[in-house]
């Protein structure tokens, strides 16, 4: 996930940057479901610095249509999806960046995720991850690319699964994140996303093989507030893209693959 977003700040000895989000889109999809998915999603997200590196924290809550529906079938299925990264930076640990070519620094990643959805399914996935972010010198902004070890537990309160909590087998992930802003004449903009490759990470809740997974969701975002009442950084709106294949690891299913626009706000404070 990203694990830097403030593109103003990030000089500073301690620095912070938080916002509400909104993310809206009509073509979702969930594994196993023919039908596309409507989500309003709301994101609250926290990235800050110290010392010696920085911390990164996003709260997804998605609310799905009916097409998606919550256990009992009588509204659509409401989701929460926590993800924390902290990253240790061995130049500040050290005294000297490590930097090399287009590496201006080297760090250690670690954190977890957390998840809840209230369908028949009812997962609870806990993930834990760590490895080494080569961080990026670009311009303005932030590119980090790491390589995860990543260890990941769910369930599965469905009659149909075999396994009701399970432990997968451990693999890795890459990931890829970045906050580039620019400039279009005189309109402030930003590119902003990430994209994650998981690799197969064993048998399923019935025993079939997963398969390697893709993710990536990015943004083209206008800083609205500054070209409104000269307030930078404090209201963005944009469009942004999601594409998923063989989601949470499973295939040959409906619902497995994700090609979704959304409509997106930030309100940064």
């Amino acid at each position: 996930m990203l694990c830097g977003l403030s593109v103003g700040t990030a000089q500073a000895a301690t620095w912070s940057d938080t916002f509400l989000g909104y993310r809206y889109g009509t073509r979702f999809t969930e594994p196993g479901n023919p039908n596309d998915v409507e989500k309003h999603i709301l994101q609250f997200t926290h990235v800050s610095g110290y010392t010696l590196g920085q911390n990164f924290l996003n709260v997804d809550v998605l609310q799905s249509d009916s097409t998606d529906p919550a256990s009992g079938g009588e509204s659509g299925a409401t989701e929460a999806y926590l993800t924390y990264r902290h990253q240790l930076h061995f130049g500040k640990l050290f005294g000297e960046p490590l930097a090399f070519g287009p590496v201006k620094e080297v760090g250690l990643t670690g954190g977890f995720d957390l998840n809840t959805k209230n369908t028949e399914f009812a997962p609870r996935k806990r993930m834990l991850v760590a490895g080494p972010t080569l961080k990026f010198d670009v311009p303005k902004g932030f590119l980090d690319l790491s390589l995860f070890y990543a260890h990941e537990w769910n369930h599965c309160g469905a009659g149909f699964c075999e396994i009701n909590e399970i432990e997968f087998d451990p693999y890795y992930q890459l990931n890829l994140a970045w906050g580039l802003p620019f400039s279009v004449g005189a309109l402030p903009m930003k590119f902003q996303g990430f994209y994650n490759y998981n690799h197969e990470k064993g048998e399923d809740y019935q025993g079939n093989a997963t398969e390697a997974e893709q993710l990536l969701r990015t943004a083209l975002m206008l800083d609205v507030g500054q070209l409104a009442w000269g307030e930078e950084n404090r209201l963005w709106a944009g469009v942004g893209y999601e594409y998923w294949r063989n989601k949470f690891g499973n295939h040959d299913k409906p619902g497995v693959d994700t090609d979704a626009a959304t409509l997106q706000l930030e309100w940064h404070f």
